[in-house]
């Protein structure tokens, strides 16, 4: 039982050093890479036919389409995280200031004298 529960947490590695499963962004990014990779090497091969250069071609392109898919996801999550930490503040303050005179949501009420009529 114990082994079969070890095998099912160490999940997917790549290259034997990257878990595919906890890392963020790294499954996307590297399905991203497989489709560059297949699009560019058969491209490079039906334009050119010549296998090894459509096959240097297909890993670069492998490469360039994953660091490009990674980085794009990390900043897209990266800015998620700070407009929440910023949503979170924004609801903290209203807790804190809520009911007082400091109250951001209370609008100032004008002060109306009345004079001797």
């Amino acid at each position: 039982m114990s082994g079969e529960e070890e095998e099912s947490d160490k999940g997917f590695r790549l290259l034997g050093i990257l878990d595919v499963q906890k890392t963020p962004c790294s499954r996307e990014a590297v399905l991203h890479g497989a489709g560059g990779s297949v699009a560019a090497g058969l491209l490079h091969f039906l334009a050119t036919s010549r296998v090894k250069r459509s096959f240097d071609v297909g890993f670069a392109g492998f490469m360039l389409t994953t660091l490009g898919s990674w980085l794009y996801c990390r900043m897209s999550n990266a800015k998620l995280r700070v407009q929440q930490r910023i949503i979170q503040d924004g609801i903290k303050n209203k807790v804190v200031y809520e009911g007082t005179v400091l109250d951001p949501t209370k609008k100032p009420q004008e002060e109306t004298t009345s004079g001797p009529s």
